[in-house]
């Protein structure tokens, strides 16, 4: 009779594993991608999708229609994350690129509010709620997918790649609108231009539903699944159970609320100080954090590899202690960087000619803070929770503090500027997060890398293993493990 064991996966698992890692991540990174392109031109909607009457409002009225998108996140990963603990993991990361594909190419055949009035930004809104609720599945599903094809030593290496798909989601987005802002005229982007980075959605979620159709589901889960254990009722052991609910909230206030805000900051933030407060010029911004990113991108896995050694919880908590110390002379660096002050034809304060070396520098500093917590949060996620809930309980304080936290930090610190007259009066809201979460963190969170998810299931076999036990039992054998 076939037995269980722990031995490290044999050749055929690892030739799958990159497999694996590379499909959950195209496909992850086209969702991050299709979620914020809004985020990139949520100043250019403004013009588009709201009264023309007074600019302030309409600003603060497209970002608060960003904000919805993260709203609705956690939502969607109740939804999904039942979806996933119960019929499968692959099945509910299809779904979800699917409905994120269709929504984000929608958006790029929506009329304007000068053709259709009100009802465009109606519809807008129910567009990007759809958005929201998609991205609140997606990437519990990613996350866990790989983590439980990966063996417990090497976790939070192989999820850290899952990890770079919302950085270089992002990074996508700002090249595909540089690349089309530049190579139209003005009056061409406001006319259609702006609808090409959306309609192209259709093409990339082709292409990765072509790719996550070919994967199986993951052997963690099919395992628990045939041996009855996987949970009938999720939401009921997530939130019914004391002692879950208890781990939900403390992963919320205690890792994932202060990651939210160090990675909006680090990088939307980042954006939207140089291109609206500073007037940088849209072209000189997006190079300034889109080199930034690229340089600063390797380090997910850095850190991620980094949390498999000595732990998720130090480099998780100390991302953020040293973010929200820094955040002040980061800014007041920006500013001083700026280069020489001119008015605009409205009269508006720019900088046109800024010293790009050193904002590439300070940027990139803020980018390495955001891989630090973003790198080995996934890990430390999949191990907190047990597998027959883990896709609900995982993605819930994921994305209330991802969705909530960081999703309304570029509308909170505008309003928080424009009250005071201060630019830098919004960095007071990500600095206070990430400090309760490193007080709460330090506190309450035990650290999680040596946690043997797959112990839950017999221990780790490769799939000739699973074979063969399969076959054991079909012949009368029983099942082992």
């Amino acid at each position: 009779m076939a037995t269980a064991t722990t031995a490290t996966p044999g050749k055929a698992y690892e030739y799958k594993l990159p497999f694996v890692i590379a499909a959950s991540a195209a496909g992850t990174t086209i969702e991050w991608y299709d979620f914020y392109i809004y985020g990139v031109l949520a100043v250019f909607f403004s013009t588009q999708f709201f009264p023309s009457g007074d600019p302030v409002l309409a600003l603060l009225g497209s970002l608060a229609l960003f904000g919805v998108g993260f709203a609705v996140r956690p939502f969607g990963a109740a939804v999904f994350g039942r979806i996933g603990d119960i019929v499968g993991r692959k099945f509910t990361f299809l779904v979800t690129i699917s409905l994120m594909g269709l929504s984000t190419a929608a958006i790029g055949l929506l009329p304007t509010y000068a053709q259709i009035g009100l009802v465009a930004p109606a519809i807008l809104i129910f567009l990007r709620i759809l958005q929201g609720l998609a991205l609140g599945g997606e990437y519990g599903g990613a996350a866990i997918y790989v983590a439980e094809h990966s063996t417990d030593e090497k976790r939070g290496g192989n999820t850290s790649w899952i990890q770079t798909t919302a950085t270089v989601g992002l990074l996508m987005a700002l090249a595909v609108v540089g690349i089309t802002r530049s190579v139209l005229t003005t009056e061409e982007f406001t006319s259609f231009g702006w609808r090409i980075p959306f309609l192209l959605s259709a093409i990339l979620v082709a292409l990765a539903l072509y790719v996550r159709l070919r994967l199986q589901e993951t052997p963690l889960f099919t395992r628990l699944k045939d041996a009855g254990k996987s949970s009938t009722s999720p939401w009921r052991e997530s939130f019914g159970d004391p002692a879950n609910r208890k781990l939900i909230l403390l992963a919320l206030f205690g890792m994932t609320a202060g990651q939210a805000v160090v990675w909006y900051q680090g990088q939307f933030q980042a954006l939207f100080f140089l291109g609206t407060t500073l007037g940088v010029p849209f072209p000189t911004a997006y190079l300034i954090v889109g080199t930034a990113i690229v340089l600063a991108t390797p380090f997910f896995v850095v850190f991620g590899r980094l949390s498999d050694r000595i732990g998720r919880k130090k480099i998780i908590l100390g991302g953020c202690l040293i973010a929200a110390i820094s955040y002040v002379p980061i800014y007041l660096l920006m500013q001083s960087f700026a280069g020489p002050a001119t008015l605009d034809a409205a009269g508006k304060t720019v900088h046109l000619s800024p010293n790009i070396p050193a904002q590439i520098a300070l940027v990139w500093i803020q980018v390495v803070f955001v891989t630090m917590v973003y790198g080995p949060i996934a890990a430390f996620l999949v191990e907190y929770f047990p597998a027959r809930i883990r896709y609900t309980s995982l993605s819930i304080p994921y994305h209330i503090g991802n969705g909530w936290f960081g999703g309304f930090l570029p509308l909170i610190a505008a309003a928080l500027a424009a009250a005071t007259g201060n630019p830098l009066a919004g960095l007071a809201y990500p600095i206070i997060v990430a400090l309760i979460t490193v007080v709460i963190g330090g506190l309450y969170i035990r650290e999680t890398k040596d946690v043997r998810i797959w112990d839950e299931v017999g221990g780790h076999r490769t799939p000739a293993q699973d074979r063969e036990v399969a076959a054991a039992a079909a012949a009368g054998g029983g099942l082992a493990g």
